[in-house]
C-alpha cells in the first residue's frame, strides 16, 4: 500500500512550486489546510527549513521560510492523527543536541508524531552566518545524524562521541514519546543515497523524474544489503503536480490532471518501483480549492493506489 502526503504551502514560498494565493496566506490556512490532511487519511504534513536568504536567492527562493518546529508544533495542536515530517530540517545549522531538544519537545507534545527529515542545505550563506561548516556539510551530516539518534532516544543523559561532537552526562528531558523517531534523509545526490541507505529509516528524493527512480532505489537496497542492513527502509518518490478532474484552467503540462481512475493508474507506476509513500502536490487558485482537491484526492483517487 503506498501511503500520501504533503508539502505544506504557505510556509516555504520558492517561486518553483509555490501558487499565487499563499501571499496573503496565513495561520489560519495552514491550520485549515492541516486539518483537511489529518481528516482525509493523509500520513503525513511536511514543514522545510532555512533560516536566512541571502539576497542573491531571495528572488527565486523568495525569503519566506517558516521555522518547521515552530510551525509543526503549531499544527500538532490542531490535528490528531496525522505524522509531522520536516522536510528537511538541515540540522548541520545547529548543534546537535540544539536539534534534539527541539523535535523530542515537539514528538512528546505531538503524542510521537515526529518524522524526522534531515538534508545537508545548500545556502553557503546561511551556513556562514551561523557559523557551520559549509564545505564540509556532508560530513557533518553524517555525524549529526548519528548524534540525533543516541540524542533522541529513550536515554536521559544521551552519549556521543565522534570527530566534531562529543556529550556526555548532560540530561534533556522530556523525551520523545516514540520509542524511535524514525529518520528520513532527503537528497538525489550519490552521496545522499548512501547516507540514506547507511543511516536512514526512510530516503526522500529530491523532485527526482519517475524514470530515474528505478535505479536510484536499486541502488540504495544494494547499499542497504551489502552493509548487512536488514531494517526496511521507507522509500519516498515526489510525484509530478497534481489536478483531480477536469481544471478550466491553465494548470502547467506537467501536471497530472484528469479522472481518479486515470490519475491512480499513473501514480500506481511509483508502487511498482518499490515506492512506500507518495508526496503529493495540488496546483490550486485559493485555500479552498486546495482543500478541495486534497478530500477528492483521498476519496476518489487514494483508494485505487493498492
Amino acid at each position: 500500500m503506498v501511503v500520501y502526503g504533503m508539502q505544506l504551502p504557505v510556509q516555504s514560498q520558492s517561486t518553483i512550486y509555490a501558487e499565487p494565493w499563499e501571499a496573503a496566506a496565513g495561520p489560519a490556512d495552514l491550520v485549515e489546510i492541516a486539518r483537511t490532511a489529518d481528516r482525509t487519511g493523509f500520513d503525513y504534513i511536511a514543514s522545510c527549513d532555512h533560516v536566512a536568504i541571502p539576497r542573491r536567492l531571495a528572488g527565486p527562493m523568495s525569503t519566506v521560510w517558516y521555522d518547521p518546529v515552530a510551525t509543526l508544533s503549531f499544527l500538532a495542536a490542531a490535528t490528531e492523527r496525522v505524522r509531522l515530517l520536516s522536510h528537511v530540517a538541515v540540522v548541520g545549522l545547529r548543534h546537535p543536541l540544539v536539534s534534539a531538544k527541539a523535535y523530542a519537545t515537539l514528538d512528546h507534545l505531538s503524542g510521537g508524531r515526529l518524522v524526522l527529515g534531515v538534508g545537508a542545505g545548500h545556502v553557503q550563506e546561511e551556513f556562514e552566518a551561523v557559523g557551520a561548516d559549509f564545505e564540509g556539510r556532508g560530513g557533518v551530516l553524517d555525524e549529526t545524524i548519528d548524534a540525533l539518534k543516541a540524542a533522541l532516544g529513550q536515554e536521559e543523559y544521551p552519549e556521543h562521541s565522534g570527530e566534531r561532537f562529543s556529550f556526555k552526562d548532560l540530561g534533556q528531558m522530556p523525551r520523545p514519546a516514540q520509542e524511535r523517531v524514525p529518520v528520513w534523509v532527503g537528497g538525489s545526490s550519490p552521496a545522499a543515497v548512501r547516507r540514506a541507505a547507511l543511516r536512514g529509516d526512510g530516503w526522500l528524493p529530491q523532485g527526482d523524474p519517475r524514470e530515474k527512480l528505478p535505479a536510484r532505489i536499486a541502488r540504495l537496497e544494494h547499499l542497504r544489503a551489502e552493509a548487512g542492513i536488514e531494517d526496511p527502509i521507507t522509500v519516498g518518490a515526489i510525484v509530478e503536480p497534481l489536478y483531480v478532474g477536469e481544471a478550466g484552467w491553465e494548470v502547467g503540462r506537467r501536471t497530472l490532471t484528469g479522472k481518479p481512475e486515470a490519475l491512480a493508474e499513473s501514480l500506481r507506476a511509483y508502487g511498482a518501483m518499490g515506492v512506500h509513500q507518495i508526496q503529493v502536490r495540488f496546483r490550486s487558485r485559493s485555500r479552498t480549492e486546495l482543500t478541495d482537491q486534497m478530500a477528492a484526492f483521498a476519496a476518489e483517487v487514494a483508494p485505487h493506489l493498492s
